[in-house]
């Protein structure tokens, strides 16, 4: 498994009841003993993207073919969860270098919001 993997998982709702099996981009490995995955949630629901956030893949792309995906996705940057390695269920493909640089960018962006939102509650 590594960081730009595209996974089958049971992705985990937002009550935490168990979801339907799903694909999700591996976007962080934990560095500790326990090889934790950090995913984001891939979906064919383009109707929930958010704009100028949550990452398009669609067949014109030049990385698409190496996806394993079906049809036009979107990478869901705000719907990510942390498992065990062992609960995935297949590896689909990857996404390219660049798309993955672009993408951790995005998700830096929204820890640092997420901080500097939290600072000023203080």
């Amino acid at each position: 498994m590594n960081v730009g993997d595209i996974v089958l998982i049971r992705f985990p709702q937002a009550d935490l009841k168990q979801g339907k099996l799903r694909p999700a981009l591996v976007i962080a490995i934990s560095p500790s003993r326990h090889p934790d995955l950090l995913l984001a949630l891939i979906s064919s629901q383009l109707h929930q993207a958010t704009p100028n956030f949550d990452e398009i893949i669609n067949p014109l792309d030049p990385d698409y073919i190496t996806t394993g995906l079906k049809s036009v996705s979107i990478i869901r940057l705000g719907r990510l969860t942390s498992v065990e390695a062992s609960v995935i269920n297949a590896r689909l493909g990857s996404i390219s270098p660049e798309r993955l640089i672009k993408i951790r960018k995005k998700t830096n962006q929204l820890s640092t919001n997420v901080k500097s939102d939290r600072l000023s509650r203080i």
